[in-house]
């Protein structure tokens, strides 16, 4: 499959609700408290970071917690989203993201979960 390719137009309503939830935990508006992230992220995900090192879920919650707690400016952009179905209820989303100079490919790993979202995998690779 081509990697530039749009998405299928058959996944346009998932690309839209994804895109709205992405950066991924850069969305306050979808809840800073540790409860709030249990309800994001499935019970198995990890994340690799830029260093190639694996993250599990409670150390990720703990580090957003500290994040979302210290407050402060998160300027960001984002573009270049793509969205492909893995299998029932699962979606591989791409996209670009900027923050200020640091450039990163990121790709997210989503689960339909009855009517909510979660997060099953998230890595970001930065772009030299």
């Amino acid at each position: 499959m081509d990697p530039d390719a749009p998405t299928d137009p058959d996944l346009l309503h998932v690309l839209g609700e994804l895109q709205a939830r992405e950066p991924l935990f850069h969305r306050p508006e979808l809840g800073t408290s540790a409860e709030d992230l249990e309800e994001q992220m499935s019970p198995g995900f990890f994340e690799v970071g830029a260093s190639g090192r694996r993250y599990s879920r409670s150390h990720v919650r703990e580090t957003l917690l500290e994040r979302y707690a210290a407050g402060g400016e998160d300027p960001w952009e984002t573009s270049c989203f793509h969205c492909r179905r893995l299998g029932p209820d699962t979606y591989l989303l791409t996209y670009v993201l900027r923050q200020e100079q640091r450039v990163t490919r990121r790709v997210t790993v989503w689960r339909r979960s009855g009517r909510n979202w979660q997060v099953v995998y998230h890595q970001g690779t930065p772009v030299t």
